[in-house]
C-alpha cells in the first residue's frame, strides 16, 4: 500500500466545513453508500474527506474506486507520447497502423476526439456488464453499423473508439495497453494504486433502489477489448498526482506544451455560449466563470469525476461507488469552486528574468497594426506576447523557435508565425533600421502607418492630414 500524498498547509476550518459538507450533500441527496472527495491545490493534495461507509469503515484517500471513463484519459496520454516519440501523426487514418476496416477513414485525432463518427457503443449485450471473453478480437466489438457520421463532421461520444486507441498502443508498444500505462505512466507518477482491476482496500459497486433505501451488488467484470473505454481502478490520492500532472506536466510523461494541446477544444467554439466541450482526450467544462479540464466517468456500482482548473491550480475529485444518483461532476467542480471562493490563490512573487537579450528588450513596446495600438512584452525563455492596447484586437502570446522566428500559442494567432523583419542596415531589432514585425502576412510598424515601404500598398507620401 502506498502512503497518502504529502498534504500542504491546511485549509482553514471555515474551507474545511464548507468542503466537508458539500460531499456530506453529495453523499446524502445522492444516496451513495460512499463518497470520498478531494482538493489538490498547487500539485499536492490539500483536503480529503468521505462520508458513508465501505466495508463497515469509513473510506479513506486510499480506498480504490472503478473510474469508469477517466480511464480515456490515460489512453490518450499514451497515444500522445506515441506522437511525441514520432511514431505517429495525428493526422494519421488509423487504417495506416491498424487493420479495423469498421473505423473507416477516421484519424487518430478524431477518435481522441470522439469525431470519428463510430457507434457509441460496442455491440451487445451490454459491455459494461459482461465479459471480455464475448468480444475476443477487436472486430467483435462492432455491430452491423459501426460508423454512425461521417468521420469529422460532428461530436459523438464513442466508447469502440478509444478501445481501438488501446488496440492501437499495443499494436505500437508491443505490448498490453494497462502493461504499458504502468510502466509509462503509472509508475512515473506515483500511482501505484491505480489498476484495471481492483486490489484491496476497494469499495464494492452497488445500484440503489430508486424507491427504497436498499442496495443491489452490481458486477465488476474484465471488459477485455473495451477495457481502454472505462477499466481502470484508482484513489483519491493517486488522482490527486493525477490531477497535479494534468495541470502542470510532467516531462517524464508529458511536457507542459503537449498537454496544453490535449486541453484546447477539438473544435472551437464558434462563440462565448458554452458551457462544455472535448478536447484530444480531455473534457472541458465551464463552470462559474472558470475553464475547468479532466473527465467524468461511471461504471456499473460506480461514478467519478475529476476537474482541474490550471489558471488556479486547484482540481476537485469526487468517487462514489452508485450506478448512478450522486451528481459527482457538480460536486468536484463545486470542490474547485469552494476551494477558489474561500482561499483564492495568492500571486507568485514577480521576479526578474534571469537572462534576458537586448535586441529583444529593445524590440518590446508600442507597435502598430495600421492605425490599431500593440504592446509586445517580453516573456521567459525569450518568448513574446502581442496584445491590444486599447482592448480591440487579436493578441496572442508566441514561443520562440529555433531558426529565430516565434510561434502563436493561443487566440487567432495559434499556429502562426511572427517574424521580424529588419531593413537594409541590419542593425539590432530596435534600431532605426526599419524594423517591422510580420505576422501571419499582417505587418507591425513602430509607428502608425509608418513610411518606410513595409506596409503593403504603400502609405500616402502627404502623411497624416486635418479632417475636410
Amino acid at each position: 500500500m502506498t502512503a497518502p500524498m504529502e498534504e500542504t498547509a491546511s485549509p482553514l476550518p471555515a474551507t474545511r466545513r464548507a468542503l466537508l459538507r458539500r460531499i456530506a450533500v453529495g453523499q446524502t441527496e445522492g444516496r451513495a453508500p460512499s463518497l470520498v472527495g478531494a482538493v489538490v491545490r498547487d500539485g499536492r493534495l490539500w483536503w480529503v474527506g468521505a462520508r458513508g461507509e465501505v466495508g463497515r469503515r469509513a473510506p479513506d484517500v486510499d480506498t480504490q474506486y472503478r473510474i469508469g471513463s477517466l480511464t480515456k484519459t490515460f489512453v490518450a496520454v499514451l497515444v500522445m507520447r506515441l506522437r511525441d516519440a514520432g511514431l505517429l501523426r495525428l493526422g494519421d487514418p488509423l487504417s495506416r497502423h491498424l487493420d479495423v476496416p469498421e473505423a473507416g477513414d477516421a484519424t487518430i485525432a478524431q477518435l481522441l476526439s470522439h469525431t470519428s463518427g463510430l457507434a457509441a457503443e460496442a455491440r451487445g449485450p451490454w459491455w459494461e456488464r459482461t465479459p471480455g471473453e464475448l468480444r475476443p478480437e477487436t472486430a467483435d466489438i462492432f455491430g452491423e453499423r459501426p460508423l454512425r457520421h461521417p468521420a469529422g463532421r460532428r461530436h459523438h461520444y464513442s466508447n469502440p473508439g478509444f478501445a481501438l486507441l488501446g488496440a492501437l498502443v499495443e499494436r505500437l508498444r508491443g505490448a498490453p495497453w494497462d502493461e504499458v500505462l504502468r510502466r509509462e505512466v503509472l509508475e512515473p507518477l506515483g500511482m501505484g494504486r491505480t489498476s484495471p482491476l481492483p486490489r484491496a482496500p476497494h469499495a464494492e459497486g452497488w445500484a440503489v433502489h430508486p424507491w427504497a433505501d436498499v442496495l443491489l451488488p452490481e458486477p465488476a467484470v474484465d471488459t477485455g477489448r473495451m477495457a481502454p473505454a472505462g477499466q481502470l481502478w484508482s484513489t483519491a490520492a493517486d488522482l490527486a498526482r493525477y490531477a497535479a500532472f494534468l495541470m502542470d506536466g510532467d516531462e517524464r510523461v508529458l511536457g507542459a506544451r503537449t498537454l496544453a494541446e490535449m486541453r484546447a477544444p477539438a473544435v472551437a467554439p464558434e462563440d462565448d455560449d458554452w458551457d462544455g466541450g472535448y478536447g484530444l482526450g480531455i473534457q472541458l467544462a465551464r463552470r462559474d466563470g472558470r475553464v475547468l479540464i479532466g473527465h467524468t466517468g461511471s461504471m456499473p456500482g460506480f461514478l467519478a469525476a475529476l476537474w482541474a482548473s490550471p489558471e488556479d491550480g486547484l482540481a476537485g475529485i469526487a468517487l462514489a461507488n452508485a450506478t448512478s444518483g450522486p451528481a459527482v461532476g457538480a460536486v468536484a467542480a463545486d470542490l474547485v469552486r469552494i476551494a477558489a471562493e474561500h482561499e483564492p490563490p495568492v500571486p507568485a512573487p514577480w521576479r526578474p528574468l534571469t537572462e534576458a537579450d537586448p535586441e529583444l528588450v529593445a524590440l518590446t513596446g508600442p507597435w502598430y497594426w495600421g492605425p490599431t495600438p500593440f504592446l509586445l512584452r517580453l516573456r521567459p525563455e525569450r518568448g513574446l506576447e502581442l496584445s491590444p492596447l486599447n482592448g480591440r484586437g487579436r493578441g496572442s502570446r508566441f514561443r520562440a523557435e529555433p531558426d529565430g522566428t516565434w510561434t502563436g500559442l493561443d487566440g487567432y494567432y495559434a499556429g502562426e508565425t511572427l517574424r521580424v523583419v529588419r531593413g537594409a542596415g541590419g542593425g539590432p531589432y530596435g534600431g532605426a533600421d526599419n524594423v517591422h514585425l510580420d505576422l501571419g502576412t499582417f505587418v507591425f510598424t513602430r509607428e502608425p502607418y509608418e513610411p518606410d515601404g513595409a506596409v503593403p500598398g504603400g502609405v500616402d507620401p502627404k502623411g497624416w492630414r486635418p479632417g475636410a
